[in-house]
């Protein structure tokens, strides 16, 4: 991530108006957050590298949503 841009992506966070990935894996059982992106796009272009780090850790299976929220931490929650 661009550290210029930060300051934006703070502020659309703090909106609610970001843009994050909500990646769910099962055995182990974790959520894991990917933003805050100020355009969705953004994300959808890099989820996908983000998404392979996951699966190369051979999770039972992963499923992911994108959503326009506002974020904090922990960016990982596990179960």
């Amino acid at each position: 991530m661009n550290p210029l841009l930060w300051p934006v992506r703070s502020c659309a966070n703090g909106l609610g108006l970001a843009w994050w990935a909500r990646v769910e894996t099962h055995s182990p059982n974790a959520v894991y957050w990917f933003g805050p992106f100020v355009r969705r796009g953004t994300l959808e272009s890099h989820l996908p590298a983000f998404l392979n780090d996951l699966r190369a850790e051979s999770p039972g299976s992963l499923d992911h949503q994108l959503l326009r929220t506002r974020r904090g931490e922990p960016l990982t929650e596990l179960d």
